[in-house]
């Protein structure tokens, strides 16, 4: 008789602890939109410390995160911006920075490890020569861990490579770091070294850390100043903020080193459910915390 069940359909459906709960019951808040509340200016900076960036910003969800970075660097209507054909960007966030940024999408293959080919990302890079019937290209997106490649991690390396790129031609970088600590654990690498090249990171903090909700974007203190009325206008801005970011402060302190536990119980998962006949697990893929399996006849 089963008398417990596990729920795996994502990291997304955690519950707050009660450690959360007594933080969120106790935080000092004021008027966020106003500037004013203590526990989410706390939270920012911590995140922008520990990513090592300048300014933070909480925000509702990575969504909301990835689209005001977005539209911060493309702030002229027809920009383009180049990323995963199989990114979260690209695929699960509406098409917002299409319908609401007016930016056009550049898709490049990812690979299986969820990176782009750098000869393929410069190849898609526009020649302002040609800007009378071009967009323009102003920003390249990665994806840390990639969620569609079953949470593989791209190195530092790689990102320093892109991040060159992106230099060389005048761009700016963004990476989706909805699981950027999961990454950060699975390689063994600092997380500010990951995102050292970037010029923004979308932090998420109720996926692997298992916050209630929201994610924290970081970057230079003029990305920021820019974010928090972009927030504002797309009706981030929130009040009293502080007890919800006081949940998250928990998250950030004691649920970071569990991950290596949370990938060690994926690993265990995709090898026994690759011995079960019917189902397919490529196991030496299982990075982080998701497990993808084929259903086969």
């Amino acid at each position: 008789m089963v008398t417990k069940s596990v729920d795996l359909r994502s990291d997304t459906v955690t519950k707050p602890t009660e450690a959360m709960r007594a933080a969120m019951a106790t935080a000092e808040v004021d008027d966020d939109v106003l500037g004013a509340d203590p526990t989410a200016a706390r939270l920012e900076s911590e995140v922008a410390k520990i990513m090592g960036k300048e300014a933070g910003l909480f925000v509702a969800s990575g969504t909301m995160g990835n689209l005001i970075s977005v539209l911060v660097h493309c702030d002229i209507r027809g920009s383009e911006v180049i990323l995963g054909d199989n990114c979260h960007i690209h695929i699960y966030e509406n098409g917002g920075i299409s319908t609401i940024g007016g930016v056009h999408p550049r898709p490049v293959k990812n690979n299986d490890d969820g990176t782009m080919d750098i000869g393929l990302i410069e190849a898609a890079i526009r020649d302002p020569r040609g800007e009378i019937v071009y967009p323009t290209t102003r920003l390249i997106c990665l994806e840390n861990s990639h969620a569609n490649t079953g949470g593989r991690c791209l190195s530092a390396e790689y990102t320093d490579k892109v991040g060159e790129l992106a230099k060389k031609h005048g761009l700016k970088l963004h990476i989706d770091g909805a699981r950027i600590f999961n990454a950060s654990v699975a390689l063994g690498v600092p997380v500010n070294r990951l995102v050292q090249a970037a010029d923004s990171v979308s932090v998420c903090l109720s996926k692997g850390l298992g916050a209630p909700v929201g994610s924290v974007i970081v970057g230079s203190k003029s990305f920021i100043s820019k974010a928090r009325r972009l927030r504002k206008t797309l009706g981030g801005g929130m009040r009293q903020l502080g007890f919800i970011c006081a949940a998250a402060f928990v998250a950030l302190k004691e649920n970071v080193a569990k991950l290596e536990g949370d990938h060690k119980k994926a690993k265990v998962l995709a090898e026994g459910l690759n011995q079960i006949k019917g189902l397919r697990v490529n196991v030496a893929a299982v990075e982080t915390n998701i497990v993808s399996m084929l259903v086969i006849n």
